[in-house]
């Protein structure tokens, strides 16, 4: 028998790697996972905020161009640090990070059920803004370390947890904010307090596997990637189309969530409410559009996905002013079906064009969108002070058709 009890023991030992591989890909999918959730209870309070400008204007007494205000310190100051924070955390990462934005966002919250001028609304923005400008290099980073081959469909995942989160954030305000007013805000610290723990968890997982991506960065580039590497006039070109391709995408973004409210209330004569329920349907489209994006650019590449992303929705966009109440929430599904699917695609896309640099890139193009979409907010508010909400809509509908200039992109390289 113990010969036999030997042979049994040896044909298990070499099971044991595969179990050891199979074990951390599970925590990498948990790790995934939990910066998807964050992700999503970071966006939906995000959200909030301009989906509760109706609710603002009217009991702070706030002008277009004042809630255009609002709009500009949220999303510069979710834009300016991201950035920064790429770039440094590229070369010494902080898992800490992780859990302290969430602490931002939590603040934040707290502050909006209280606001009862523009300048404490405005700081209370401020630091929901720092959180989420706190949490998108890192966790973008830990999305990539956990992604393996599937790099486009991991950053869906970690995106498509922030589009849910976008197209609950009208629903919310419906369901929460419409009936209980600014003190509503009081709830989202919940979502806050759900976040901070999971991100927690994450930072464990993640800290560990640190001093392993320091090994890889400080490891020599082979000379077969030195001659694929493109040249420093393609990588500023290429740089600039995906930036005016962001501010396509995210000016008329924040034309739709800041004013398309004011333009449905006023026009087809309905509740706040069921402007929510519309803005809602646009982005839970969108969070299908995300989850659909990474994995398609995977397969049919990563150009083809960015110009349909954003020219694709033209047809749908400029149609959209000029529907009535069912068609316009009808076509809120192509639109943000089509538009969204293309953000994670473009991250990927740039951060293959600049190997070694995954959280400068992540920080540069989410502090980009946030940073275009507040300034977008302010002229936008600025216009409808001086002229309709009527004809900034239909203003913006125009903005996909610069999706036109995705075709200047250089094809994928494998």
């Amino acid at each position: 028998m113990l010969p036999q009890t030997q042979s049994q023991s040896q044909t298990k030992l070499p099971t044991d790697p595969e179990r050891a591989e199979r074990r951390a890909r599970t925590y990498s999918a948990y790790a995934l996972v939990g910066v998807s959730m964050a992700h999503l209870l970071n966006d939906a309070m995000q959200t909030v905020i301009p989906a509760g400008f109706p609710l603002f204007r009217e009991q702070l007494h706030l002008s277009f161009a004042e809630i255009g205000w609002v709009a500009f310190v949220l999303n510069v100051t979710a834009s300016i640090l991201q950035p920064l924070i790429g770039y440094y955390t590229d070369k010494r990462p902080m898992p800490s990070l992780l859990p302290l934005g969430m602490m931002f966002s939590l603040a934040g919250m707290v502050g909006l059920a209280y606001s009862s001028s523009l300048a404490m609304l405005l700081l209370s923005v401020a630091a929901v803004g720092i959180g989420s400008s706190v949490l998108h290099p890192e966790s973008s980073r830990v999305a990539h370390m956990a992604a393996g081959k599937g790099r486009g469909l991991a950053q869906s995942v970690f995106q498509v947890g922030g589009n849910t989160g976008q197209a609950f954030g009208p629903l919310l305000v419906a369901l929460v904010l419409v009936p209980q007013g600014q003190p509503g805000f009081l709830w989202f610290t919940l979502l806050a307090a759900a976040g901070l723990a999971i991100q927690v968890g994450v930072a464990r997982w993640y800290k560990p596997r640190v001093t392993g991506a320091r090994g890889q960065r400080g490891a020599a580039p082979s000379p077969q990637a030195d001659a694929a590497m493109p040249g420093k006039k393609t990588i500023v070109f290429v740089l600039s189309v995906l930036i005016l391709l962001l501010f396509s995408k995210f000016v008329y973004l924040a034309g739709m969530n800041g004013y398309y409210s004011f333009y449905y209330m006023d026009r087809f004569q309905r509740p706040l409410a069921d402007a929510q329920v519309c803005l809602f349907v646009l982005q839970f489209a969108g969070m299908v559009g995300t989850l659909l994006g990474g994995p398609l650019a995977d397969r049919i590449g990563r150009k083809n996905v960015i110009w349909f992303s954003i020219f694709g929705t033209a047809p749908f966009a400029l149609l959209l002013p000029y529907a009535g109440p069912t068609l316009a929430m009808l076509l809120c599904v192509p639109i943000g079906l089509i538009l969204m699917s293309g953000f994670s695609v473009i991250i990927v896309y740039a951060q293959e064009l600049l190997p070694g640099k995954v959280g400068t890139v992540a920080g540069l193009f989410f502090g980009l969108s946030f940073g275009m979409a507040g300034l977008g907010s302010v002229a936008l508010g600025w216009l409808a002070d001086a002229t309709t909400v009527s004809l900034v809509i239909r203003m913006s509908a125009f903005l996909p058709l610069l999706g036109i200039v995705a075709f200047w992109l250089p094809k994928d390289r494998r």
